[in-house]
């Protein structure tokens, strides 16, 4: 049996008997695996414990939904291990990222995290290459030295407690390769969390990003990441992006609008 690392992997989840199986199945160097569920009607649950009982040293709790960001909190606060990694049921680990976790977790007692890039699965290309992929965002993260900042509402991310390094080899392999009705669905769903938190916080509408953010959003995309070294798969990937950034701006526009300006039907009745 391999040497487990000192390692918690947390994940939460949704109905997702369909990816997690594999998550699992790259998680086999940690010392304990923590999933918490906000209640799955599938098959998520036996899933996971089969895997608890061929000896996977697997949590498995319920929790009612926190929003994303309270619900990963959570997660992390029932962690045992010195360090601890987000994962997502639709995510694993690539085999440069699994060689490289031991000399992350040795660092230096001052690094309290480390940064990791995610390579997204492109329906007609697969997985994006090494060179392309998604900024590194902090995943890994001693225990007790970071937080989730419960005011996002979506793309929530760790609050380190200290300095955080980018591991520059290895990343993350997101596997969801959803159809473009279904991703502009996701889209529009996160948008809307997105223009709700910036609304919530007295953000002010910014009108320019209606016409700017979108295309530099693609130009981050398909130019500094490199999704134009995908073909047309990545130009579809990169053109969702902008969309998700259009539909953000448009919705905090109008909120802000519909606040000032109340919908009133003043047409003349004849």
């Amino acid at each position: 049996m391999e040497e487990k690392l000192p390692l918690s992997a947390f994940i939460i989840c949704l109905n997702e008997e369909s990816y997690l199986g594999n998550c699992i199945e790259g998680l086999e160097q940690c010392a304990e695996i923590v999933i918490v569920d906000s209640g799955s009607e599938d098959g998520t649950a036996a899933l996971v414990q089969s895997y608890i009982d061929k000896g996977w040293p697997i949590r498995f709790m319920y929790e009612p939904w926190r929003g994303y960001a309270g619900q990963k909190q959570f997660a992390l606060e029932q962690c045992r291990e010195p360090w601890c990694f987000n994962i997502d049921a639709d995510e694993r680990f690539d085999q440069p990222l699994k060689a490289l976790l031991p000399s992350l977790l040795a660092a230096p007692d001052d690094v309290v995290g480390w940064k990791v890039a995610r390579r997204p699965y492109l329906i007609g290309y697969g997985y994006t290459p090494e060179k392309v992929h998604e900024r590194r965002n902090l995943r890994l993260i001693r225990n007790g030295r970071g937080r989730y900042d419960l005011g996002q509402k979506v793309h929530e991310g760790i609050i380190p407690d200290g300095k955080v390094g980018a591991a520059r080899a290895g990343s993350l392999l997101h596997y969801r390769p959803l159809i473009i009705d279904e991703q502009i669905l996701k889209e529009n769903k996160y948008s809307t969390l997105k223009a709700d938190q910036h609304f919530a916080e007295g953000r002010p509408p910014r009108p320019y990003k209606l016409l700017f953010g979108p295309p530099l959003y693609f130009c981050r995309l398909y130019l500094r990441n490199g999704l134009w070294r995908c073909g047309f798969p990545g130009l579809i990937e990169a053109m969702t992006g902008a969309v998700y950034a259009f539909l953000t701006a448009a919705k905090a526009y109008q909120r802000h609008a519909l606040k000032a300006h109340p919908n009133v039907d003043d047409a003349p009745s004849r």
